[in-house]
């Protein structure tokens, strides 16, 4: 079996594949890609007010009040990269260490109007070469578990689609609702 049909029985977790499914992993607006610039933040009180404004904007991932604030304060004192169309944050990725040669993809929001325009793959790539310079060996991030909501399926699909591969699942890490799914790189 090749990589790509191994990829996709992968993938098939909901009985289509990616093929099937519909789902364009590809970027559907090529302006909005090149006017897009991503940066690394460093002001604390600015990392918050864009973590804020767009986790606020995605309830369908980030809806629980309480979890949504943790992710707001411990996003000031991480290494963190924010996409931006002209002025205007539209998305953001902060990373936190979880072992000497590891390095996780903590959080990561994209405005719903800029799915699927390269932006989420832009904001990973700048957060490898971070993660790269930095000596890390390892990239995780973790998701809910494929075939459990749609939000959640297109985001596997996309951190897939990146080139992670699946490495575990905590079924009640979160609660028995959400089990975890974790996915690793090789950096």
């Amino acid at each position: 079996m090749n990589g790509l049909e191994n990829e996709e029985k992968r993938i098939n977790f909901t009985g289509l594949s990616v093929k099937e499914s519909g789902l364009n992993l590809m970027h559907n607006s090529k302006e909005n890609e090149d006017k897009v610039r991503i940066s690394e933040v460093e002001d604390p009180v600015e990392k918050q007010k864009i973590t804020r404004l767009i986790l606020e904007a995605l309830p369908e991932w980030f809806g629980l009040p309480d979890s949504r604030e943790d992710y707001i304060t411990e996003s000031s004192n991480r290494p963190f990269f924010a996409a931006y169309d002209a002025d205007k944050p539209i998305g953001f990725v902060y990373l936190d260490e979880t072992g000497k040669d590891t390095v996780e993809l903590y959080v990561m929001g994209i405005l719903k109007e800029y799915h699927r325009q390269g932006i989420g793959r832009k904001l990973v790539e700048k957060a490898k070469e971070l993660a790269k310079r930095k000596g890390y060996s390892f990239m995780q991030v973790k998701t809910v578990q494929m075939g459990k909501y749609k939000e959640y399926d297109d985001t596997n699909c996309f951190y897939l689609s990146l080139g992670f591969k699946e490495f575990e699942i905590f079924p009640t890490l979160w609660d028995e609702w959400n089990p975890c799914q974790v996915y690793v790189m090789g950096l």
